[in-house]
């Protein structure tokens, strides 16, 4: 009978427990007065059940509730959400105005100590500033045949495929392109994805399988504690596609830790091609707190996965719409025929029709989806009439920008005419307002000068020598389905496949 009674006032507190938190959130809480949703204020298990059961369905939910409640909404019980392209750079600031991470959102990157999961805008600032230099304009063009000798094995490829018929899996190609590029550029020592047969397929897979697991520790944060605490060979037994993640953990750990620890072996050292990342941050003037191997490999695994898959879909959805519209293509082919001396990413960006590709097909490739909460430290935000309190994580979403119709007209065709302008050059100034994969402010994407440059010369190298046609492959494989922190076709795509026809 006791453990009866104890139980029942166990449960009869929990209730009062919830029922007052119900009553605080709707009624007393700092947020209640905002529209949006009253079951999303109420609770978090909301958005778990659309973007974890539903599979990344979240942000829909909340295009819905923007066109019921405005462009300012409640989307869960902390958080507001602000739909308005012209009020983007108030919430994600400047390099100057301060904006902290929302600590919740960003364990999702089970990367406590990358600089990507940094939540306090000096913290990151310290970090960042050891980085920046790396992914310079000048460093990217210093290390640009470091490009050019991935992106030549991957012509290559295409060379071998257009003798034998085989038919490339264009998505995994560019991501295994991408991803030995950034490990060449880190580490001064590459993957050889491009060697695979399959452009080691199940990687970009993986990768894949873990953004989608982002949603589900944004939930349940410890569960990234709990999974750290697990030995890697129960793991693995567990979990076996987690193998390919582990075994990558092992080997960036074994780069890092001699570059840390200055044993390097004399080999290693004379077959470097260049001083890598991590010789720099070794020998920056980070304290020693930010130079342990765990926070290195942590910075490591977040360059290495946001260093390839964004800017490898980017390429995929580009090269898609060229050989989907052929008249694009051949007007691009025509372009670059022209000035055969544009050998070079600098001199590249000066074409304004290829600008236009590229910016088209960034645009339509969405970047992050998942939108990014910020916390302003040392402001309060007024948006129209409603005074934000302070320290609410403040969101906005880039797809609702990217796919404006106001902006851009018809925006689900791929139109490069919209980036130029009326004299016939390259539109900066729509590119530098709306144009926002790379993100803004001081949390701007380190590599997006790398990216640019990955881009600009991969499309050049395979439309100026192939003649490529699409194999079995619609705009349903390219067109977003699901939010699983990047934009997710249908998941039963077979991905995005093409053949090479001839070489020109």
């Amino acid at each position: 009978m006791a453990l009866l009674a104890l139980a029942t006032t166990a449960i009869a507190a929990l209730l009062i427990y919830y029922l007052t938190l119900l009553v605080y959130r709707l009624y007393l809480h700092p947020l209640a007065k905002f529209p949006g949703s009253k079951i999303a204020a109420a609770s978090l298990w909301y958005e778990f059940y659309y973007d974890v059961i539903l599979r990344g369905q979240f942000i829909w939910k909340i295009q819905e509730w923007h066109e019921r409640y405005g462009p300012i909404i409640r989307i869960n019980p902390n958080e507001l959400h602000i739909d308005d392209p012209d009020y983007y750079d108030e919430i994600y600031g400047s390099t100057s105005r301060k904006r902290d991470k929302y600590a919740p959102w960003v364990v999702s990157s089970a990367t406590p100590g990358a600089s990507f999961a940094t939540v306090g805008h000096d913290h990151h600032k310290m970090r960042r500033s050891a980085l920046n230099p790396f992914f310079s304009t000048k460093a990217v063009t210093e290390l640009e045949p470091v490009l050019k000798s991935k992106v030549e094995l991957l012509a290559s490829r295409f060379q071998q495929a257009q003798m034998t018929g085989e038919v490339i899996r264009l998505d995994a190609a560019f991501m295994a392109l991408t991803f030995d590029i950034i490990c060449q550029y880190s580490f001064a020592n590459g993957s050889n994805m491009l060697a695979k047969d399959d452009f080691n397929l199940a990687w970009k897979e993986l990768l894949i399988t873990l953004f989608e697991g982002g949603a589900l520790l944004r939930q349940f944060p410890y569960l990234n504690s709990i999974m750290k605490a697990v030995p890697d060979g129960m793991m693995r037994a567990m979990i076996p596609s987690m193998n390919s993640m582990l075994d990558w953990e092992t080997r960036v750990k074994g780069i890092v830790a001699p570059i840390v620890n200055r044993t390097e072996s004399v080999t290693d050292i004379e077959n470097a091609t260049h001083r890598t990342i991590f010789h720099e941050l070794r020998d920056s003037s980070l304290p020693a707190s930010e130079k342990t191997i765990d926070r290195l490999v942590n910075e490591a695994t977040i360059l290495t996965g946001a260093g390839s898959e964004t800017t490898a879909k980017a390429s995929t959805v580009g090269l898609f719409y060229l050989l989907q519209e052929k008249k694009i293509f051949w007007k691009l082919k025509e372009e670059l025929k022209a000035k055969p001396d544009a050998d070079s990413w600098t001199k590249l960006t000066q074409l304004p029709y290829l600008a236009s590709v590229i910016a088209e097909a960034l645009r339509l490739s969405l970047g992050v989806t998942t939108r990014l909460p910020r916390v302003p430290t040392e402001e309060i935000l007024t948006y129209k009439e409603w005074q934000i309190p302070f320290g609410t994580p403040v969101s906005s979403t880039a797809y609702f920008i990217l796919m404006n119709s106001t902006i851009f007209p018809n925006p689900t065709e791929f139109r490069p005419e919209r980036w130029i302008d009326d004299a016939g050059k390259f539109d900066h100034k729509l590119e530098k307002k709306y144009l926002i994969n790379f993100g803004r402010g001081s949390r701007q994407c380190l590599g997006m000068n790398l990216a640019y440059a990955e881009m600009y010369l991969t499309l050049a190298t395979l439309v100026r020598r192939f003649d490529m046609e699409l194999f079995e492959t619609t705009v349903d494989d390219v067109t977003m389905a699901h939010d699983f922190f990047v934009a997710i076709p249908r998941l039963d795509s077979k991905g995005i496949r093409i053949k090479v026809t001839g070489l020109t």
